[in-house]
């Protein structure tokens, strides 16, 4: 019987910035854990500062000696090719495939994911991406929520891979958006520039938070109804969540997206069981020749059933 690997044992010192912080917050901050996976790690007694256990809600003090055991490696999560119902190839060339992604259906494998993905439906469809990037997640550039549908772009080539890569750190990409959120944003039109970290008590959640990434949001009144606005949405970063963290911090969640504040009777009426959110354009440079290329996308039926009747409630 072969021995089981001894747990890595990491140790560094508390910085003076993360003075007075709890330890799950500056565990989190230290070892990019999530802070419930920190908490959880602490319970289990497998944190020691100088020497000592340390609770989840202890304080740390500057140049404390933390010794973490690490957490072990997730396994590997494996590409299942599998039919995707409802995902149309909007275009396909030697460089690219650009697909609409249909709600319920996420980029890629991830652990604790087990429904179907972008790429396990172009492996089923016979179609071979770029191996750039992680196993799971290969040709991926860019990723759109289980919760939104709309237009994504996968690498077919490494070159396509490199260069798409490229114009997304660069913000060069056009990616609109249309949201239905409630109410009326004020002004009309405008521009949401606020940091996005991870929720400070949720894990699955991102939240506007000092410490967070640069965010910036750019959006247009497209048409005002009695409950709520059709807004067009251009991305400057993409932060996860991005448009649903900015309207719910802007006091306007996307309807039906009960996870960031959406009123659930507004969400029953309108029949949704998810976020009006859809990416309906998708602008970049061909990798092939630098020629400017531009997608759109309709609105699926769930989302243009609700927008039919939030109409009809405005007439």
């Amino acid at each position: 019987m072969s021995t089981p690997p001894s747990p890595e044992v990491r140790t560094l010192p508390v910085p003076d910035g993360l003075e007075g912080e709890r330890l799950d917050a500056a565990l989190a901050r230290m070892f990019g854990f999530s802070r419930t996976k920190a908490a959880e790690l602490a319970a289990d007694g497998k944190v020691r500062v100088d020497g000592s256990a340390a609770g989840k809600s202890d304080r740390v003090q500057g140049g404390a000696w933390l010794e973490v055991e690490m957490p072990a490696a997730p396994a590997p999560v494996r590409v299942v090719a599998e039919p995707v119902e409802g995902m149309e190839i909007v275009h396909d060339d030697d460089d690219l495939v650009v697909v609409m992604k249909p709600v319920g259906v996420a980029a890629h494998p991830s652990p604790g994911w087990s429904g179907p993905t972008v790429i396990g439906g172009l492996a089923a469809a016979g179609y071979t991406v770029a191996t750039s990037g992680a196993a799971e997640r290969q040709g991926i550039v860019h990723r759109l929520d289980v919760g939104t549908s709309g237009l994504m772009v996968v690498a077919k080539s490494e070159r396509a891979y490199s260069l798409l890569k490229q114009q997304f750190r660069e913000r060069t990409v056009d990616k609109r958006y249309h949201a239905l959120v409630q109410g009326h944003p004020d002004p009309l039109s405008g521009t949401i520039d606020a940091p996005i970290g991870r929720h400070p008590q949720h894990d699955y959640k991102w939240a506007v938070v000092a410490e967070g990434k640069p965010s910036v949001t750019h959006y247009d009144l497209v048409e005002a109804f009695r409950a709520a606005s059709l807004l067009d949405i251009k991305l400057e970063t993409g932060r996860t969540h991005q448009i649903r963290v900015h309207m719910a911090a802007h006091r306007h969640p996307c309807a039906g997206d009960l996870t960031y504040g959406a009123d659930p009777t507004l969400a029953r009426r309108l029949g949704l069981s998810r976020q009006w959110l859809h990416a309906v354009r998708l602008g970049f440079e061909h990798p092939s020749d630098g020629r400017w290329v531009e997608f759109a996308s309709t609105y699926p039926d769930d989302l243009r059933a609700a927008l039919d009747r939030v109409r009809a409630d405005s007439a």
